[in-house]
């Protein structure tokens, strides 16, 4: 049951901290990579939620760890003060991998859902509003997505993929699959997902693969680049 005294969240971001990031290769968690002084990936990623809640909106931040992951828990302290936080727990009942995050965290949402990764930075001048803007895309689309153009195949394998066209205006996803062992036909990647509250229990899905990922269909926001730090150190 609620607390009356904890307000109801405008907008809820999953944070997926429980995975091992083993591709990184460094002793510490990836997402704690120093980038500059005092600045991690961690922040980098964050900017975007930030804005939010710089924006006036409540922002209920859900972040799913790992027992590994304590070091993560504790650096997000400083977020106490910007974001509502919740800390849940990725247990086996809800299955491994980033969709089984995404499970573990959906019970803790309220309110339109993002998914933002710890270990992706979206790049560009124009990049901290972009969550904002793809919020504002779900109250009428249902579902939207901050993405960059790539057409290099090793990298699109990697990544959750997308065939982005326009169509009266307005790019859209024609087709979505979560690291595509033959990734001809897409040329974009997402970094951050919007969803309504409605459909925000098919966020598991983003992770499939074929015609079924709720991507398809959604609005397409893009910018200039997005940096995934989910790669060897050095």
């Amino acid at each position: 049951m609620q607390s009356s005294s904890t307000p109801v969240p405008d907008v809820s971001v999953i944070l997926p901290c429980a995975g091992n990031g083993t591709r990184f290769g460094a002793p510490y968690s990836k997402e704690l990579h120093c980038l500059a002084p005092g600045v991690t990936v961690l922040d980098r990623s964050l900017e975007a939620v930030v804005e939010l809640a710089k924006s006036g909106l409540n922002v209920r931040l859900v972040v799913v760890f790992g027992t590994h992951k304590l070091d993560t828990v504790s650096y997000l302290a400083r977020y106490a003060d910007t974001f509502q936080m919740i800390f849940v727990y990725q247990g086996e009942s809800f299955g491994p991998g980033l969709d089984g995050a995404i499970r573990s965290a959906l019970p803790m949402t309220q309110g339109p859902v993002a998914l933002v990764l710890p270990d992706i930075v979206v790049a560009g001048s124009d990049t901290p509003g972009k969550l904002l803007d793809a919020l504002r895309q779900v109250e009428v689309t249902g579902w939207s997505v901050v993405a960059a153009e790539e057409r290099d195949h090793d990298m699109l394998r990697q990544m959750g993929a997308l065939a982005v066209a326009e169509a009266g205006g307005v790019l859209t996803v024609g087709a979505a699959t979560d690291k595509p062992a033959d990734p001809s036909g897409f040329n974009a990647f997402w970094g951050m997902v919007a969803v309504t509250e409605s459909e925000a229990h098919k966020l598991p899905d983003v992770m499939g693969m074929g015609t079924s990922n709720p991507l398809v269909g959604a609005v397409a926001l893009m910018v200039e680049g997005i940096v995934n730090y989910n790669t060897p150190a050095g």
